[in-house]
């Protein structure tokens, strides 16, 4: 019985609201690790122009429409549904070269990255539509006329155009933070593994969750895509430097201003500390950690080490550790239990990691491995893009060239020795700026000064040793709520970063003009906006409380009883509160004052509306300032004012800010905070009986 022979899958563009195939048959593209064709792939005929309008007039439109936590919730949704879709994907997966170990940073680190956006977008920013970012700046003596920063959701498309070496993460973690500032996106990935893009996109796209605009990608060439952006749209880049300049200059995005990030190449470092001998734990990690950083989908990784820094001493050391785990690696097809490390994307980028070995070999010598031999458990190495680990060493990397400025993007790293910490972080910043460079020690003082020293010409370090042995992510990971970029030649730009990364796709506005108009864009009452004083707004549920809903208190006089109380209640005796001529001794005081926090205690007492209602519990202050000292004597009286709504999507409750000024009989201000509660959205609660 003959063998049924799998059709490739001619991959096809979703465009302006439908699945689109480029004119002819395409192009093949190949197993990895069998060399067979797996995909077709051409956008020759596609519309992209018209792409790009109809992205910005349908997808942005309704991204708009929604609001912060619409969006987040939106996201959070079909993170879950992906989740559930998993085997698919990495079975797809196989494909690439990439074994399943491999593959989960990709697979579920893409989808762990986007559910990561969508519950830092609920947590730390509000549940509107445009964004109030930083405090209100006084413009005038009066408090007439102020200033506020806002950012809105650019009004074009984000375009993302990806690397080969990971098909999903590096799609997820660039249209998270866009979809979630509210801009549709264009997914762009590399042709190599596009076909797992394209899969995983389809599924997104059937699960009707993304509102129709959102999400659209081009399998195969770009063709004159930004060639039609504009000053609204975004681009971001991943992949070579080379290409990456090429793109950045096209005259569309020089003209008008676009917004471009690239991470590009990079010879990101790895050192070990001069304390961090043979027998340390930090010796056995940073060996370990060279290894894996080496192995890891074939060593095809944008963070992979690939200069391994150590103390002059230890040099063979390092030599024979990591030499005898690369032995033990096995090479071979990647959907193989027994397979550690599979295939890199195509023979012709095995070809070249062979030719960058070539001219590494100027200043460095192969230590293990081979340039030419393969060792495999199972594949066959003329048919699929096969190499073993290859570790060098340079003896003089001070007067070496190549290793500090060719990238060979496989598995391979160069060994090299410094004399002390200012050489090792000479050595690293060789590399003319990397994504991540890596120091492992126990010694506090090489910590500070190696890290010192390497900032800035990195967009990440990592300090590993016994203590976050169980815990670190280590050397090569990415994570959503740090940056990953790095400057000089890794790029200069930042992606991630948490809610950093989300601004990125947003216009950043300052408004001027009076309290009242302010309040009014941002949703945030601000000092002399207007005032609604009628029952007490804890009284009131989220449908009926209104921004600038205010209530003023009684007045409570502070006396020495309240203080000595307070502090032999508290145990808090600081002898400003206790000894009159010790206060009187200090530079503030004229006296003995009251507490800050028996002020902000009395506070509630005063503003506080004690029968059960809407407010369901009190979860912090923000910004707590005690502006004037209060002494024995002194009243105080307190301003509460509705500063911010923030409902929580989905739930029965929101947040509520409310500006605090607590002020003396002077009308001095002695504190001002932000009071947080939650409140029901009504009452009494539908679950209440």
């Amino acid at each position: 019985m003959k063998d049924t022979v799998v059709k490739p899958r001619r991959l096809e563009s979703y465009l302006a609201g439908a699945w689109r195939t480029g004119a002819g048959e395409g192009s093949p593209i190949a197993n990895a690790a069998t060399g067979e064709v797996h995909a077709l792939i051409g956008t020759d005929g596609l519309d992209f122009k018209g792409a790009l309008e109809w992205g910005r007039s349908v997808g942005g439109a309704a991204l708009r429409k929604m609001t912060i936590h619409d969006r987040a919730l939106m996201l959070k949704a079909l993170g879950l549904k992906l989740l559930d879709m998993r085997d698919e994907f990495y079975a797809e997966n196989y494909a690439t070269g990439a074994t399943r170990k491999d593959g989960w940073p990709d697979v579920d680190g893409g989808i762990g990255t986007m559910l990561t956006f969508a519950s830092k977008a609920r947590r730390e920013l509000p549940n509107v539509k445009v964004l109030a970012e930083g405090p209100v700046e006084p413009l005038s003596a009066d408090g007439s006329f102020v200033g506020q920063h806002i950012l809105s959701p650019m009004e074009g498309v984000a375009i993302h155009i990806n690397a080969y070496n990971f098909p999903v993460w590096g799609m997820l973690e660039k249209i998270a933070p866009s979809l979630i500032a509210g801009m549709p996106c264009v997914v762009k990935p590399a042709s190599q593994t596009a076909y797992l893009t394209e899969l995983v996109v389809r599924r997104m796209l059937e699960t009707g969750l993304l509102p129709e605009g959102a999400l659209q990608i081009v399998t195969g060439s770009a063709g004159d895509m930004l060639d039609h952006v504009t000053e609204q749209d975004v681009v971001t880049f991943t992949g070579s430097a080379t290409t990456g300049r090429m793109l950045r200059t096209k005259s569309a995005i020089v003209n008008n201003s676009v917004r471009f990030t690239m991470e590009a190449d990079s010879l990101n470092a790895s050192i070990l500390g001069a304390d961090a001998g043979p027998g340390t734990p930090e010796f056995d990690l940073f060996v370990r950690e060279a290894a894996r950083e080496m192995t890891t989908k074939a060593g095809q990784r944008c963070t992979a080490i690939r200069r391994i820094v150590v103390p002059k001493a230890h040099e063979q050391a390092v030599i024979e550790a990591i030499s005898a785990r690369l032995q033990q690696v096995p090479v071979g097809l990647p959907q193989d239990e027994s397979t550690r490390m599979g295939a890199l994307v195509s023979l012709s980028d095995r070809d070249g990691v062979r030719e960058k070995i070539r001219q590494l070999q100027e200043d460095a010598e192969i230590v293990c491995g081979s340039l030419e031999d393969v060792r495999l458990t199972t594949g066959d190495a003329s048919a699929g893009a096969f190499m073993n680990p290859v570790l060098l060493h340079c003896a003089d990397p001070m007067r070496a060239e190549n290793v500090h400025s060719i990238e060979a993007f496989g598995p391979v790293a160069t060994v090299m020795g410094y004399e002390d910490a200012a050489q090792a972080v000479e050595i690293a910043r060789m590399g003319r700026g990397s994504l991540v460079s890596s120091l492992f020690t126990n010694d506090t003082d090489i910590t500070a000064e190696i890290v010192g020293g390497l900032a800035t010409f990195h967009g990440r370090v990592l300090v590993g040793n016994r203590e976050t042995a169980k815990s670190s992510t280590g050397h090569g990971s990415p994570l959503a709520a740090l940056i990953h970029g790095g400057p000089g030649r890794a790029g200069g730009g930042e992606e991630m970063g948490g809610i950093r990364g989300v601004k990125h796709f947003m216009q950043r506005t300052a408004v001027q003009g009076s309290p009242r108009m302010l309040s009014a864009i941002t949703g945030q009452w601000i000092e002399g906006a207007e005032t609604r004083a009628d029952i007490h707004p804890f009284r009131k549920s989220l449908a009926e409380l209104r921004i600038g809903d205010q209530i003023v208190t009684a007045a409570r006089q502070v006396s020495k009883d309240d203080v000595e109380h307070f502090a032999n209640f508290t145990g808090d005796t600081f002898y400003a509160h206790m000894d009159s001529a010790a206060a009187k001794a200090n530079p503030f005081f004229d006296d003995r004052v009251a507490h800050g926090y028996l002020i902000v205690s009395f506070a509630a007492g005063l503003f506080v509306e004690p029968n059960p209602g809407p407010v369901l519990a009190n979860y912090g202050v923000d910004n707590l300032r005690f502006m004037t000292p209060v002494y024995f004597g002194d009243t105080l009286q307190v301003r509460l004012t509705c500063k911010e709504i923030n409902p929580r999507a989905g739930g029965d409750y929101g947040e509520v800010r409310w500006d605090c000024r607590v002020t003396n009989q002077n009308d001095e201000v002695v504190a001002q905070y932000d009071v947080l509660t939650m409140v029901a959205k009504t009452w009494p609660l539908e679950s209440a009986e």
